[in-house]
């Protein structure tokens, strides 16, 4: 990139971070996006890009085999981009505008059932190599499912969390935005026996890492989930923490919940995102009326064999 675009790029990512809270990863990844768009346009600069351009440059994504989904997150941050450019009177044009996202398929969940969740926690928590391993297992296991959190939410956790005797669990999601969630009984105090037994570590996190002052990492507690997974003799390819997620959600959904309330446990900025997993509920409502209703049973009469 030259000296110029480097400059619009570094204040596109200052006001990201500024106006929007946007996390460093957040930031890393657009940086990462654009510096593979601007290759792209070479010898052109990124505030010189025309729309053929991001035309070419997607088409080049799909050639290549990307994801739909990863190049729709592109192509939204060259929207973001080119407006900043267009507020910032950079341009008076956005080369993104006629530009249509790849169409992604909604993927429904694929949550594990009740049961499946009651074995994870029973058997997959006890019988692991030491005493710690049981309390860290449980602890976070009952908060992922009981909570929805996401794993990097859960992992970002301070110990005092569960100080205040409360009955609600302040997180820090996506962008900074802060949510309450409902602390179960059980999460509570299998979280409050972890704190104790690592009370001489002096770690401000509540799953702290090999070194205390640093939070136990995501690829630490992949291998905490696979061992869990065994014990309850359940597939591990099944069990994730998205899933766990997932699990939460749609058993919610299950026995009763409201769309917009679990919206704001999840801490989907969109309620849009919320939404698929009414597809769930779509299919098992099917199910129950196939199951039950009085008439879904009957065959149908040819109204040829009434004449």
């Amino acid at each position: 990139m030259t000296e110029v675009t480097d400059r619009h790029v570094e204040a596109f990512l200052e006001m990201l971070a500024a106006e929007r809270g946007a996390a460093l990863k957040t930031r890393q990844a657009y940086a990462s996006d654009l510096s593979d768009f601007a290759r792209h346009c070479t010898p052109a600069s990124l505030a010189q890009a025309t729309g053929e351009q991001v035309r070419s440059y997607l088409a080049s994504l799909s050639q290549a085999g990307m994801a739909a989904r990863t190049a729709a997150r592109r192509l939204s941050c060259l929207k973001q981009f080119y407006r900043f450019l267009m507020l910032e009177s950079i341009r008076s044009d956005d080369p993104t505008d006629r530009q249509q996202a790849p169409k992604i398929s909604a993927s429904l969940p694929r949550p594990l059932d009740e049961k499946e969740i009651r074995l994870l926690l029973e058997d997959g928590t006890k019988g692991h190599e030491n005493e710690r391993r049981d309390l860290l297992s449980r602890a976070a296991l009952e908060l992922l499912y009981t909570t929805g959190l996401r794993i990097s939410e859960l992992l970002s956790l301070p110990a005092s969390c569960v100080k205040a005797k409360g009955a609600m669990l302040l997180v820090r999601g996506k962008g900074g935005r802060e949510r309450l969630v409902p602390l179960s009984r059980s999460a509570r105090e299998a979280a409050e026996a972890l704190v104790y037994f690592d009370r001489d570590l002096g770690s401000p996190y509540l799953f702290p890492g090999r070194d205390p002052s640093k939070p136990l990492t995501r690829q630490g507690f992949d291998k905490i989930l696979l061992a869990c997974a065994l014990k309850a003799g359940i597939d591990p390819e099944r069990v994730s923490p998205h899933v766990l997620r997932h699990s939460f959600a749609s058993h919610l959904l299950a026995h009763g919940a409201d769309l917009r309330a679990l919206q704001m446990l999840l801490g989907h900025a969109d309620i849009a995102t919320t939404q698929i997993y009414t597809q769930v509920m779509a299919e098992r409502l099917r199910q129950l009326v196939t199951a039950h209703h009085p008439l879904a049973k009957v065959t149908p009469v040819d109204p040829a064999d009434s004449e």
